[in-house]
């Protein structure tokens, strides 16, 4: 498997350091004790914003703490740079602007006060693949006192940008249609995986955390419950090396046609048991639910499985690495991103596992979360009535990949991921025919 170039632009160790007032009265007392917090923008992608730690004077400066991370691949950072961008109004730059007072909005008015703004030029040598450090340290954001000759506030941040290769997948149709997965590299598209979808389900054997192969058997009750719904993905050779299992029906809501957040159905994802070749272990779960109002999102919560959490429960002892809402209408996109997302509650890293068939090495398909942190993968997904465009894409960080096996899981989450769009449809609504 070849990964394409891409890069990661990291934000972190952000600090506000403001000067002592020079009246006697107020003597060790700053001149701000308003909280502050900073957007971080780069033309064409979304704003970052992150709450800022005011550093005292005396103090050493922060050292870690990640504010804000970008990736660019050569296409997204030749259309930053092309005389033709429509971003282009000035030389385009990474902007950190710094506020002081409350964040967020009130009637459409942004509350905090701007302080300054930090700019760093985009540049054509951050696809060079070499990690570069473009700034570390302290500079000034704040107008300085004429009278006294004191400088005004200055923000401390580090800036990298360093390699961060991705593989590309691509669904070769529609989920329910049991497509093949190919690997795109370029303009040349290689088959790696086939994906079968069918209505039975995996069921539990004796032995504790184990799961037997699918047994017959369909289910007739649509119009009260969705379930037994499963996926399986099998390598070029036919073997299967990942499956997604439906192990928590998706049911409506007392008085209502949804399936709600307190109630979620779930999915499964298995690997392969590494001391037996007729049975699986649990790898991680999925759980989804539709949000409420009119235009209620599909809500996705994914978390690993610890070693014990075996025996259908799958969610003791289990580590939390990502929870979103993606538009029911329009769909949008999962990502696990050890870096922006942070659990209320964090769960300790796993023990390791060796994958059957990896090298071994720590990742996070073995150990869960990296300590580095950062882009794990990503799929896109369709909206509810879409389902001629349901060919998700899937993009996994290499670092996390030692092996096509290791590769297969995330093959299987981001399968279930986009049916879940169909089990948390409205009960009123009749599901196409693939799926009833």
């Amino acid at each position: 498997m070849d990964p394409r170039a891409f890069v990661k632009l990291s934000v972190s160790a952000l600090g506000v350091r403001v000067p002592l007032a020079s009246k006697p009265a107020r003597t060790g007392v700053h001149s701000s004790t308003s909280p502050f917090f900073c957007e971080v923008r780069l033309p064409g992608y979304p704003v970052q914003t992150t709450p800022v730690p005011l550093v005292s004077p005396t103090s050493p400066p922060p050292d870690r703490g990640i504010a804000a991370n970008f990736y660019l691949d050569e296409s997204a950072l030749d259309k930053l740079l092309s005389p033709t961008s429509c971003f282009k109004s000035s030389f385009p730059c990474l902007e950190v602007l710094v506020y002081t007072g409350r964040q967020g909005t009130r009637c459409g008015v942004k509350e905090g006060k701007l302080m300054g703004t930090f700019s760093l030029p985009v540049s054509s040598q951050w696809m060079e693949g070499k990690p570069i450090q473009l700034h570390s340290g302290w500079t000034g954001i704040g107008k300085g006192n004429s009278t006294d000759g004191k400088p005004g506030a200055e923000l401390h941040l580090v800036i990298k940008v360093e390699a961060d290769p991705r593989y590309i997948f691509q669904f070769d149709g529609e989920t329910v249609a049991s497509p093949q997965i190919v690997q795109i590299q370029g303009k040349i598209t290689q088959p790696l995986f086939s994906c079968k979808f069918s209505r039975d389900r995996l069921s539990r054997s004796s032995g504790a955390g184990k799961w037997s192969g699918p047994l017959g058997g369909h289910d007739h009750k649509e119009r009260k419950e969705r379930k037994g719904w499963l996926i399986m993905i099998h390598d070029l050779s036919g073997s299967p090396v990942a499956a997604a299992s439906m192990v928590t029906p998706f049911v409506p809501s007392a008085g209502s046609d949804r399936v709600s957040r307190s109630n979620p159905g779930a999915w499964l994802i298995l690997r392969p048991d590494s001391t037996s070749g007729d049975s699986w272990e649990p790898w991680g779960r999925l759980e989804a639910w539709k949000e409420r109002g009119s235009k209620g999102g599909l809500g996705l919560r994914f978390q690993l499985v610890a070693e014990n959490g075996g025996g259908g429960t799958a969610n003791v002892g289990g580590a939390l690495v990502s929870e979103t809402v993606i538009s029911s209408h329009s769909g949008g996109e999962f990502s696990i991103d050890t870096a922006r997302f942070r659990p209320a509650t964090p769960s300790p890293a796993r023990t390791p596992v060796q994958s059957p068939r990896s090298s071994g090495d720590c990742n996070f398909i073995n150990v869960g979360l990296p300590a580095s942190g950062g882009f794990v993968m990503s799929c896109t997904t369709r909206g509810e009535r879409q389902s001629s465009s349901g060919r998700p894409l899937v993009q996994l960080a290499m670092r996390h990949i030692t092996c096509a096996e290791d590769a297969a899981v995330f093959m299987a989450l981001a399968a279930a991921v986009d049916l879940s769009i169909d089990a948390c449809q409205p009960f009123s609504r009749k599901l196409r025919k693939e799926l009833s």
